[in-house]
């Protein structure tokens, strides 16, 4: 047994507690509340349990958007261009570099992460628990489309990159997404659509038709299965929670009527602030066209989004990122920085952090794990950082303010 003891317990959902007391035994949390109510068994009388005094002790934070491209570079073109075996060494990195910045868990959404998965499940490659979706599906001319390819060249690419899969039809969709369950994915991602990297398609658009949205998500339900949902605009975003999806990415055009459906189902909101924000600082780095449409998209996209949030639809966190070293934009081992920018929206410190934390296991619907707070008999991932964010959630943001984690219960950084 391992006995934390700090200044204060943040349990990630509800209020803090001073003088807090965490025990883990094993791979799960033993008790979790404050120091005068732990039990005997947690006192370390015996000096045979182990403590470690902290500042702030926490759940392990979880990203609920990421991409494991391991590419320097967000043009499609250059991704896909380079070989998997270095993109996937350039992501064990990009791992580590989230788990050392307190992230134990991350939802992926299109990338190499459904085979990187099984490495960090077996030990091999330090890192975050990955659930990941497989391949973005994407309509023909759609998001994940390479536009500048023939289409033949696209769905023979589809074979064995990992990353993306055109589809078309009813038939055509279910087939895609069988595929990704049987590749092992946690979840399904679909661009309900258009983007922002992505050449010739509007992110206002709606791209699957109501028919192929319910599909997927029929198919996904029967492998309890949730879908998350690539959309901007209105159209896209209220066919897909009246088809039924989990969650809905981005959301920059959100209006009202969305949130009062999305509320009605309690579909879960990613607002992915970081990627928008670091690139547009970072301009030169995308296409002419690219720069264009991101400054578009999120020019007021942070008033609609706070207005849902405010309105009561549960935001979960996530960042996009999805190029290898933290000196890029959107670049993993920065993840921190989503959680100032959801402040920036509106969110208190708290409701911040609980949706890095307890919200986020909810985004996998029925496969969400006993993770992301404090609780007995939930997953021992758990952090200790220095200083207060309840106070000064930017402390989050700084992976050198992490002192501890624990992953399954067991000392990782």
């Amino acid at each position: 047994m391992i006995r934390i003891e700090a200044t204060r317990l943040i349990p990630g959902r509800g209020e803090p507690i001073d003088d807090g007391v965490v025990l883990l035994d094993g791979d799960t949390i033993a008790y979790a509340g404050p120091r005068a109510d732990a039990p005997v068994e947690a006192t370390g009388g015996s000096g045979t349990t182990p403590v470690v005094k902290v500042d702030t002790v926490m759940p392990g934070l979880w990203d609920c958007h990421v991409h494991l491209f391991g590419t320097h570079s967000a043009s499609p073109s250059y991704v896909f261009a380079e070989p998997v075996a270095l993109r996937a060494a350039r992501a064990c990195a990009d791992l580590a570099a989230a788990l050392r910045a307190g992230f134990t868990s991350v939802r992926e959404a299109g990338g190499l992460g459904i085979h990187l998965a099984a490495a960090v499940a077996e030990g091999s490659v330090p890192g975050p628990r990955v659930y990941a979706a497989g391949a973005a599906l994407s309509v023909t001319g759609g998001h994940t489309d390479l536009h500048a390819l023939p289409p033949a060249w696209v769905r023979d690419l589809s074979r064995w990159e990992p990353s993306i899969r055109v589809c078309d039809g009813v038939t055509g969709v279910v087939e895609a997404v069988r595929e990704q369950l049987r590749a092992g994915a946690e979840v399904i991602k679909i661009c309900a659509s258009g983007g922002v990297i992505s050449e010739r398609n509007d992110p206002q658009h709606q791209q699957f038709t109501r028919a192929e949205l319910e599909a997927i998500v029929e198919v996904a339900a029967m492998a309890d299965r949730s879908v998350m949902a690539h959309c901007h605009g209105t159209a896209a975003m209220l066919a897909a929670v009246e088809a039924g999806v989990r969650t809905i990415e981005h959301g920059s055009y959100i209006d009202d009527e969305v949130a009062a459906a999305m509320r009605e189902r309690g579909t879960l909101l990613v607002p992915t602030r970081l990627i928008g924000c670091e690139f547009l600082e970072h301009a030169g780095s995308l296409s002419p066209e690219m720069a264009a449409k991101m400054l578009a998209v999120y020019e007021d996209s942070g008033e609609r989004i706070a207005r849902a949030a405010a309105s009561g639809v549960r935001i979960a966190m996530g960042t996009d990122v999805l190029l290898s070293g933290p000196d890029l934009p959107a670049g993993w081992g920065n993840n921190g920085r989503e959680l100032p920018l959801l402040v920036e929206l509106g969110l208190t410190p708290l409701q911040a952090i609980e949706a890095a934390t307890a919200n986020a296991p909810d985004t996998l619907g029925p496969r969400a794990p006993r993770s992301g707070q404090l609780l007995a008999g939930y997953d021992a991932d758990v952090i200790a950082v220095h200083g207060d964010p309840t106070r000064d959630v930017g402390v989050l943001a700084d992976p050198a303010a992490v002192t501890h984690v624990w992953q399954a219960g067991r000392l990782v950084g």
